[in-house]
């Protein structure tokens, strides 16, 4: 018999070679599988709710695994820590749930938040974690770009050309653009997302907002269904994965 655990992670991206398993590169699943399997004494599958870039970061990425030596659950999240030092990745959160629960697959929704800094300077203490803009943004302009994307739409023109995703129709739930000082973030919110739909999206609103585009251009690429229209990919540095949604969570 054995036990499986809903897990809810944070990592620093930077060293991985993004969330998936990749032969002799440093991965996130391959790092929990790694500890996972010195606790359990057998390989072990960790899955993800969702397949984060290289440098990528997540504050609230879950995954489930199933231990074949079954453990008092109050201390499965400190044996893992223990076990993935000193890689910069932390299981918050550790509890028991039943089989049938998938971390991908039960999934109704999911949460990006991108982080911005407009600043001249270089970064110190947030290399690598935020992305600099050197150039003011009008904020105001790219939240009425962003808005043409709320909803149902096809993301064609928002889709890596590596996106294994069946269709490039989405729906947006949610697509925010908020000013903090010289901080401004981006969130949205989607049942799933497309390979690079988020960091395609936000390299387009900011093209906006620096003035090199009006709100309506961001209109014109998405109906244009043409992954040549999108503007700049924004890098992955600003990119988290915030929080993963499922029915009958508070």
């Amino acid at each position: 018999m054995t036990q499986r655990i809903r897990l809810l992670v944070e990592y620093d991206g930077r060293p991985f070679y993004g969330w998936q398993r990749q032969e002799g590169q440093p991965s996130v699943q391959g790092a929990l599988e790694s500890a996972a399997e010195a606790l359990d004494g057998k390989p072990v599958f960790v899955q993800g709710a969702g397949r984060t870039d290289a440098g990528v970061h997540a504050t609230g990425q879950v995954a489930h695994l199933d231990l074949t030596k079954p453990r008092p659950i109050r201390k499965v999240a400190d044996a893992l820590n223990y076990h993935l030092r000193p890689d910069p990745i932390a299981v918050l959160t550790a509890e028991d749930v039943t089989e049938d629960f998938h971390a991908r697959f039960s999934a109704t929704g999911r949460a990006y938040r991108y982080i911005i800094q407009v600043r001249r300077a270089h970064l110190t203490f947030d290399k690598g974690l935020i992305w600099r803009v050197p150039v003011p943004l009008d904020v105001r302009k790219m939240q009425e770009a962003a808005d043409h994307l709320i909803g149902e739409h096809d993301f064609s023109t928002f889709r890596d050309a590596q996106c294994q995703a069946k269709s490039p129709v989405k729906t947006l739930d949610t697509l925010n653009v908020s000013a903090y000082g010289d901080r401004i973030e981006v969130t949205t919110t989607a049942r799933s997302f497309l390979h690079r739909q988020v960091r395609s999206i936000v390299g387009s609103l900011v093209e906006v907002g620096r003035g090199m585009q009006e709100p309506g251009w961001v209109k014109d690429i998405l109906e244009a269904r043409d992954r040549a229209a999108c503007g700049p990919v924004a890098p992955a540095d600003g990119l988290y994965l915030e929080r993963v949604m499922y029915d009958g969570d508070a």
